[in-house]
């Protein structure tokens, strides 16, 4: 079919072709057949910057370390008016004590409440004039500072990041104040089921392991955390070998490399690792459950998961395209129930659930990989085969076109995902904390383009056969299946 197409092409370009010329095309044509055949088979033989830059159209990220062992990495967009910098920290909750759990939020509300250079005023008041915006998050294995600011004001931007992260003051009356405006936060996320869950999920499912405690912490640590508290907390994490500062957009790298190398000279370069803390207290997968009786309310959440893959684990992407074929259905989405996961078609023809979201959370060392659905309480046992029946039809039974179609869906996912310079800057920061560098997309679709058949079902047999689930539910759950009965459906009883 190649050799006829590549010949009508030729035909048509208005002249005969001599003998020589004809055997020519057809020697080009087989060739040009037998390399698609190895990009098919084996994606792109040899991944380069090349093949990054000309496939995909993106810039290239450049990374530089400096003396004290701050990363600074960049991506640039000239054509850009806007920049996104800010500093990554491979430090989060997971890096507590059971006593001071909730110091790296409470860390992350006080780094803005003024410094020796800047009272909370100043600060506020720089950011606003210029049109910036200033925000942070912290997660169980990361804390992240950044600033989206027009492109003359990078300068101001990183001066801002450097000043709060090595500068803040902790005052007292500050802190005591913080600390309303924290509970405060518990009681609104207590209200939010989702967010509950996953902390019951984490708590029931790495118990007795740092990676199970909650971000926010318990109240009473929130009440008894101190100056003291967070000002260690920095010393022993905020280090110049655990962060990244990561910029996209208007930057140039040469310029972001000389602002670093200025602004942040007072980083402690100790050389403690996040990976060095995660060999000391790894994370421990238990299969369990925690199930909150609430009759008051009139649906059930319900999440089960497997212990997952970690960042770096070799199986971490196939686990991505198995997330993305189980997919997420909800009965207002636009879909609806002709969506091209089989679990989101049983489940919205026949009713079984609000809506139904597959989840794949990455760690440095352990993961979670499941399935979160709200439902009406009389519809749980069906759900409940429906979801434990799709995830080990990953083992027995994965089709191509299924497979295929998760590996375009989450390409494109992921492409969508990089639309803005924050996207951009988010992810060349996590990616280094996480990989020790930025994984150009031509690998990372190289990577998922490798996920056939074979592999889902190699990989299937390896996290979900037979192995422990933790469970964790809240609301009017009497109708859910026991523990048991979940852990005997990671399997099936046939050859």
């Amino acid at each position: 079919m190649a050799t006829r197409v590549l010949a009508s092409k030729l035909r048509n370009t208005g002249r005969l072709w001599g003998a020589g010329e004809e055997a020519a095309g057809l020697r080009q044509s087989h060739a040009l057949a037998v390399a698609d055949e190895r990009f098919q088979r084996y994606n792109s033989p040899v991944p380069s910057t090349v093949d990054h830059t000309a496939v995909l159209g993106r810039p290239e990220t450049k990374v530089t370390t400096l003396a004290n062992g701050l990363r600074v990495a960049s991506e640039s967009d000239l054509s850009a008016a806007t920049a996104t910098v800010g500093v990554w920290i491979d430090a989060g909750s997971r890096f507590e004590t059971a006593s001071t759990n909730g110091t790296a939020h409470f860390l992350e509300h006080m780094i803005f409440k003024g410094t020796k250079r800047r009272s909370v005023r100043q600060l506020e008041e720089e950011v606003e004039n210029m049109g910036g915006h200033l925000n942070a998050y912290t997660s169980r294995e990361q804390t992240t500072y950044y600033a989206k600011v027009m492109k003359k004001d990078l300068p101001v931007a990183v001066d801002i990041l450097a000043d709060i992260l090595q500068n803040s003051r902790f005052d007292e009356d500050r802190i005591t104040r913080e600390r309303q405006v924290i509970l405060r936060e518990m009681e609104e996320v207590e209200g939010q089921v989702e967010e509950v869950m996953f902390d019951h999920l984490h708590a029931t499912a790495f118990q007795h392991s740092s990676l199970g405690r909650s971000i926010l912490g318990p109240a009473a640590n929130i009440r008894s955390i101190t100056k003291a508290n967070l000002q260690d907390y920095i010393t022993t994490h905020y280090t110049a070998p655990r962060m990244v500062i990561a910029a996209a957009g208007a930057v140039q790298h040469e310029d972001l490399v000389s602002l670093a190398e200025k602004s942040f000279q007072s980083l402690s370069t100790n050389p403690t690792t996040a990976g060095q803390l995660v060999q000391q207290e790894p994370a421990v997968f238990t299969g369990s459950e925690v199930r909150i009786q609430d009759d008051d309310q009139t649906l059930t959440h319900l999440a089960v998961a497997l212990k997952g893959a970690a960042w770096t684990d070799p199986d971490s992407i196939a686990l991505m395209v198995m997330q993305t074929m189980l997919g997420a259905w909800n009965k207002n989405a636009v879909v609806g129930k002709h969506a091209g996961s089989e679990m989101a078609q049983k489940i919205g023809a026949n009713n079984l659930a609000e809506s139904v979201m597959a989840f794949n959370t990455n760690y440095a060392d352990a993961g979670l990989f499941g399935v979160y659905a709200v439902a009406k309480p009389d519809t749980l046992d069906d759900l409940s085969y429906c979801i434990m029946h799709e995830m080990t039809s990953l083992i027995y039974r994965a089709a191509p076109d299924d497979v295929a179609r998760a590996c375009n869906q989450l390409k494109s996912y992921l492409l969508l995902h990089m639309d803005g310079t924050s996207a951009v800057a988010e992810d060349i920061g996590r990616q280094i904390l996480t990989y020790g560098r930025r994984l150009p997309l031509a690998e990372l679709f190289a990577r998922i383009d490798a996920v056939d058949v074979d592999t889902v079902k190699r990989v299937g047999t390896r996290f979900i056969a037979d192995q422990e689930v933790a469970i964790a539910a809240i609301g009017p759950a009497q109708n859910l299946p026991d523990y048991n009965w979940f852990r005997r459906h990671t399997y099936w009883n046939r050859y």
